[in-house]
């Protein structure tokens, strides 16, 4: 039996926006398809969440015209300290649903990278947004929430390194969003050509309290024979959104995917991560650090797939839970028949500060292969008091022992961000939040 689905927009909403946006006309018509498949699709299905009744679908606005920078100087000041006051670099602002800023040096146009918004993207390069563009990655037809994303999308970028080029800088994205009517159906997509290698870093930052709109963001990842991209993302969007979030990342031969996640969202969000190890000798490290506070519902599923012989895939998650919030975290490592000398590991530790928080690890393994390795550790609990004992043992006091704790447990991944800027707003947010 199908559900009706009540939504926002009309076909022809979807076609006059594509319109607007002056995308090419392939785009419109894979933007249309995508509307028809919305009805028929089924919601996706996180373990140990139901979703059925979470509002995906409606929102006031789906798209708000928002003022462009001339300069950094004029982003908030907490905007602003997340770039290198001293380098310009590589940088793309996306101001609620416009395109607001973007730089990029001579040195690696003229190399061939390309850092633009999705909608130009589109236009100029057609070729290589339809080859990557959910395709291999995210399919439109998953469920329900990605054919949405397809139909609705209001922003994203496009990043592409062409083959033996190696970006030293690392690329920064900032998603400003400060009007609590603008919803986010993002679409992100990295390139990485053989042979090549970035590191590229995204903020969701919000200045409002609560929003009232939707958040849908996808992210899909592409790593040549031999390239390595490292992935860093800091999530921020406050309550009132209901969130979703997939980043999904497929893998050449000998190349490898890291990805450092600070998950720090105020909203119900449902995310998923998942890298698909295509190539022989692939190889992805996950790690990721949430917070949960207040009555916040959030399910984080990781999970890498192994088709490729002589594969590793390395999964670390770290979660503290306060207040009455819930955080299910499910991992699975998955070998399939054929994946000859693959490595599956994963760990997940949960730590829970109030005793109304909900935390649950739910690691799985599917190994369809006998000459391989894997692996799991799954831990929940509260603080140790012999670690609140040694500590506050040298003179320090129960809350500062405790923020020490704290600060030490989601570390690995604070460290893993490239950019000083963003690692010491990941590090500010986790001590608001845990506060």
């Amino acid at each position: 039996m199908t559900v009706e689905t009540k939504l926002a927009l009309t076909e022809q909403d979807v076609r006059s926006f594509s319109k607007k946006m002056n995308e090419a006309e392939w785009m419109t018509d894979f933007r249309a398809d995508a509307f028809a498949k919305v009805e028929q699709l089924p919601m996706p299905k996180p373990d140990k969440t139901r979703i059925d009744r979470w509002n995906f679908t409606e929102f006031p606005i789906h798209a708000v015209e928002s003022s462009v920078y001339k300069s950094l100087d004029e982003l908030p000041e907490e905007a602003r300290a997340l770039f290198d006051a001293d380098r310009q670099g590589s940088i793309y602002i996306q101001h609620n649903n416009t395109p607001a800023y973007l730089s990029l040096s001579e040195d690696l146009k003229a190399k061939g990278v390309i850092l633009t918004d999705i909608f130009t993207a589109t236009r100029e390069h057609a070729d290589l947004v339809k080859k990557y563009y959910m395709t291999d990655g995210v399919k439109v037809d998953e469920h329900k929430l990605t054919a949405l994303n397809a139909a609705f999308m209001n922003g994203g970028l496009f990043v592409y390194v062409p083959k033996n080029v190696v970006v030293e800088e690392p690329i920064q994205a900032l998603f400003l969003h400060d009007n609590e009517e603008a919803s986010i159906f993002n679409h992100v997509i990295v390139v990485a050509e053989a042979n090549s290698s970035l590191t590229y870093i995204e903020n969701y930052m919000s200045t409002v309290s609560e929003a009232k709109g939707q958040a849908n963001i996808v992210s899909e990842v592409f790593t040549g024979a031999n390239a390595q991209v490292n992935y860093g993302a800091v999530d921020m969007l406050p309550t009132g959104f209901t969130t979703f979030v997939s980043r999904r990342g497929v893998t050449g031969r000998d190349s490898r995917l890291n990805w450092a996640l600070g998950l720090m969202n105020d909203s119900d969000t449902i995310a998923e991560n998942i890298t698909h190890l295509v190539g022989d000798g692939s190889h992805s490290d996950m790690k990721t650090v949430v917070v949960g506070r207040g009555k916040q519902r959030q399910n984080f599923t990781t999970e890498i797939i192994s088709f490729g012989k002589n594969t590793n895939g390395m999964i670390l998650k770290h979660a503290v839970v306060k207040d009455e919030s819930t955080v299910i975290f499910n991992g699975i490592g998955k070998i399939v028949k054929g994946a000859t000398g693959s490595n599956a590991e994963q760990e997940s530790r949960m730590l829970i500060l109030s005793p109304r928080a909900r935390a649950d690890a739910n690691p799985v393994l599917l190994i369809a292969e006998d000459e391989v390795t894997a692996g799991h550790a799954a831990s929940v609990g509260r603080v140790d008091p012999l670690e609140m004992f040694y500590i506050m043992s040298r003179g320090i006091s129960k809350e500062e022992a405790e923020r020490l704790i704290i600060h030490g447990f989601l570390a690995p991944v604070v460290a893993e961000l490239k950019v000083e800027g963003v690692k010491k707003l990941l590090t500010e947010v986790i001590e608001r939040k845990v506060r």
